[in-house]
């Protein structure tokens, strides 16, 4: 029950920060917040999206065999998410939960800067998805070793965006 209260907040915060304009049609969602009615595309995420992993490549596409053009805001995000990680010093269990309070603060800006539409908007999510998870589960962890490894996937991940987005 956690699991599927957790994935609708982790989603709904998603959406709320797209600034998705365009109504659509088919299998759509409407989610109400306390900033307002966004109505947006949903798609069934694959229990692969819910692991540690990076299943997410095997979900995401490429614009016919091209990189997606992303916003500008979005790739600032992730080189500073990836800095980020590159420039810490990452001793302690407190050091891991303060670069996931860090790395999220940036996640956040991402999401909510977010000025992309149709399919490069649907692969963004893919690629998001499990980051959001990692970044959580980064600020959970207990001990060094599964800090290390979270991390490690964390920035397995900011590292495959360059492969589907410019």
């Amino acid at each position: 029950m956690k699991k599927v209260i957790l994935t609708t907040a982790v989603i709904s915060a998603l959406l709320i920060g797209c600034n998705e304009t365009k109504q659509k049609e088919e299998n759509t969602e409407t989610v109400e917040t306390t900033t307002g009615i966004h109505e947006h595309e949903m798609k069934e995420m694959s229990p692969e999206m819910h692991s540690m992993n990076n299943a997410w490549i095997n979900e995401i596409k490429l614009d016919n065999g091209s990189k997606w053009q992303a916003n500008l805001e979005t790739t600032e995000g992730v080189n500073k998410m990836l800095s980020l990680i590159k420039a810490s010093d990452l001793k302690t269990v407190e050091d891991y939960h303060a670069l996931a309070s860090k790395l999220n603060e940036d996640k956040n800006v991402v999401i909510k800067k977010c000025t992309m539409e149709g399919p490069s908007h649907d692969n963004l999510h893919i690629f998001l998805h499990p980051l959001i998870e990692k970044i959580e589960a980064l600020g959970k962890v207990s001990t060094i070793d599964e800090g290390a490894e979270v991390t490690a996937t964390i920035k397995e991940n900011l590292e495959g965006y360059y492969n589907y987005f410019q």
